[in-house]
């Protein structure tokens, strides 16, 4: 009896201990160990914008960066880049949490992203924001995430902003759940993203198989999976969402699509130099330069075949010359 009694008083307490923990980080917003940098003047400003919702019946935010020269250089179309929350966040946390655009300005510096329009959605589905369940990435009882994202805010942000509108200008990825949306929402909508990133993310849902893009994906045509970019990453300590990427990783090699899968220190967790958001903000440098080589790829090919066209129509123009010449 004593021994029991002891084993239920250590229990109770390992249970308070780690609920404490984790509200104390995750819910009251406590700095963790090696937080993120401080504040920089990089010249790029974080907003916070609203559009009226159908899908979700109401108004939803979304945060958004735009580059250093979007106002001096009016003309100019710039590729657009998503990027999708975790568990218990917001359209806030990669500004508040990783520093999004100091990591932008180092990136635009080295000149290993070209300038982009970056959007953070508010992912929350119908139920709101809590440390005790993950948003609904998809279409559901609890709200058309899906649909918010994959539709009308694309159409939103092609409304307001000057951006590039072919798919291979178009990228989306997240942490943790948010990195399982990424792919769910991304892959349904194909005709308009083609680059995808996932941190410490998972790729099979409970809600099934239709949900879970590790089964999805294997749907997709041959042809449209050529075209695909994807990079993963996930924690060495974070055991199932691991296994979960290395499985994706093997799926994704099995079907033919470019992919890049890295295994770095830390994972998910409480406190920690590589957890957490801390893990987040040191490696999200990295799967926006893979993004930046996906992007710097289409632009020169979008300039090749812009030479090219020019010349056909030279060309075209240079015959019709020669044929009237040739008739008078």
């Amino acid at each position: 009896m004593k021994l029991k009694r002891l084993f239920l008083i250590f229990a109770i307490a390992l249970i308070i201990v780690t609920g404490a923990g984790s509200w104390y980080v995750f819910v009251a917003g406590a700095p963790q160990f090696d937080s993120p940098q401080a504040e920089r003047n990089t010249g790029l400003t974080f907003q916070v914008k609203t559009f009226n919702s159908v899908a979700m019946v109401g108004e939803r935010r979304y945060g958004v960066v735009l580059p250093h020269d979007y106002a001096k250089q009016p003309h100019q179309r710039y590729p657009v880049l998503f990027l999708l929350h975790g568990g218990h966040g917001n359209e806030r946390d990669f500004e508040d949490k990783a520093k999004l655009t100091s990591v932008l300005h180092d990136l635009y510096q080295r000149k290993q992203l070209p300038p982009s329009i970056v959007i953070t959605p508010d992912g929350n589905d119908n139920r709101g924001s809590s440390p005790f369940w993950d948003s609904d990435y998809y279409d559901g009882p609890n709200g058309k995430v899906a649909t918010l994202i994959g539709s009308e805010l694309v159409q939103v942000v092609k409304s307001r902003y000057r951006t590039l509108n072919q798919p291979q200008f178009w990228a989306m990825g997240g942490i943790s759940s948010g990195g399982w949306g990424a792919l769910n929402i991304g892959l349904r909508y194909i005709n308009q993203f083609r680059t995808f990133f996932s941190h410490t993310g998972y790729f099979t849902d409970i809600s099934g198989m239709a949900n879970s893009p590790k089964t999805f994906i294997q749907q997709i045509p041959v042809s449209a999976g050529k075209g695909l970019r994807i990079y993963l990453d996930a924690g060495e300590d974070d055991h199932q969402y691991l296994d979960a990427t290395q499985a994706f990783h093997q799926t994704l090699n099995q079907l033919g699509i470019f992919n890049e899968f890295h295994v770095f220190p830390g994972g998910h967790g409480i406190v920690g130099p590589n957890v957490g958001w801390n893990y987040w903000h040191q490696h999200l440098a990295d799967s926006l330069a893979f993004v930046g080589k996906q992007f710097k790829l289409a632009l020169k090919q979008s300039q090749l075949d812009s030479i090219k066209k020019q010349q056909e129509t030279q060309n075209g123009a240079t015959n019709v010359t020669q044929s009237f010449s040739k008739k008078h």
